[in-house]
């Protein structure tokens, strides 16, 4: 049963998703259907809408700074030939400030990468199809990234921040009013990312019925829809212990509704609310850090690395399908951890 409620959430999410895509494509030149159904079967729903939203930008570009005197119901496949690689380069450049639909925006190097990729997911789809005799995007090379510091909470910012929640310390008079509310569930929700490394997208799709107490474990939902069992301690079970035992008590509550954590309105918590939330307690603890749901994930998986020193388990942890992404961030080992591994090496045994 549990498993059947949180598949229909889901299930309703890459609904959303699609019909959201549908009404980017319809936006797009003609051509770029043929491209996102020849892709349906290798991408996940949210992959192609980013796609989409991405290309859109790419055309707008196209039409305002390449081919002038087009619109996008005139572009046609042809007009994909005579974008030159310079022309992509420029649209890199253009992305560091630009207007879409009325708002200014700006890109950093991430942005760009996953913008230049989709582009060029755009001309080796056509190119491998003998549509169009270049894959000219293929010409350019991806902006450099360069290594930003982990931002995060040093452990007594954890200790500060898990008091703050329950305190309310450094709140505005309205906020404490609402806090009075909800501070049982906001511990709950930072100690499980704190304590585990959760994602935002894992923690909303969370129901009562994935929660096991003997066990000390949960369910959760990784990113493609797969169920993996995580654990915790037993301070995130208290935490977890004192929200359900509130959350029985809601009176207003509708007895269908199995989502672990709840809105004031008492329907499953949204993504920005629980962003909202962190966001509020992180600036009275740390107000020069943006910290952020993933940021609370950061955290984690830092002193887990600290602690264990195996990247592989933190991998599994955090839910890494790739090693190397876990390696990325979290495998610059700290003096403390030299200093214990350096004592590790023995030349000569002991007699």
């Amino acid at each position: 049963m549990a498993s059947e409620r949180n598949n229909n959430y889901f299930e309703k999410r890459k609904i959303n998703c699609l019909k959201r895509m549908e009404s980017v494509i319809e936006e797009l030149p003609h051509f770029c259907r043929e491209f996102f159904i020849g892709i349906e079967n290798n991408t996940s729903p949210l992959t192609r809408l980013n796609y989409a939203m991405d290309l859109r930008i790419f055309f707008d570009f196209l039409i305002k700074k390449v081919f002038i005197n087009k619109t996008l119901a005139d572009f046609d496949l042809c007009d994909l030939e005579k974008v030159k690689a310079s022309d992509i380069e420029h649209y890199l450049s253009y992305l560091n400030s630009y207007t879409h639909d009325g708002k200014a925006l700006s890109c950093n190097e991430k942005a760009k990468q996953r913008k230049l990729a989709s582009v060029r997911a755009l001309f080796k789809y056509f190119f491998n199809k003998e549509k169009i005799i270049s894959n000219t995007a293929a010409k350019v090379k991806s902006p450099k990234i360069h290594d930003k510091e982990i931002i995060r909470l040093e452990i007594n910012e954890v200790v500060s921040m898990i008091n703050t929640v329950e305190s309310g310390n450094g709140l505005s008079a309205r906020q404490k009013a609402y806090h009075e509310n909800t501070k049982i569930r906001d511990v709950a929700i930072i100690t499980l990312f704190l304590g585990t490394g959760i994602r935002i997208s894992e923690l909303v799709g969370l129901n009562v019925d994935d929660i096991f107490m003997d066990s000390n474990s949960f369910v959760v939902t990784r990113k493609g829809g797969n169920r993996t069992i995580l654990y915790f301690t037993d301070e995130v079970k208290g935490a977890l212990l004192a929200w359900l035992e509130k959350r029985s008590e809601i009176k207003e509550l509708d007895k269908d509704e199995k989502a672990l954590f709840l809105s004031l309105r008492n329907k499953r918590i949204s993504v920005r609310n629980v962003q909202i939330l962190v966001e509020k307690y992180a600036k009275i603890v740390t107000p020069l850090k943006k910290i952020t749901p993933h940021k609370l994930r950061s955290t984690f998986g830092t002193n887990l690395y600290q602690e264990t020193g195996d990247i592989y388990v933190v991998a599994d942890f955090l839910g890494h399908r790739d090693i190397n992404t876990t390696k990325k961030h979290y495998a610059a080992m700290s003096d403390d951890l030299r200093r214990a591994a350096i004592k590790k090496v023995k030349l000569r045994d002991d007699d």
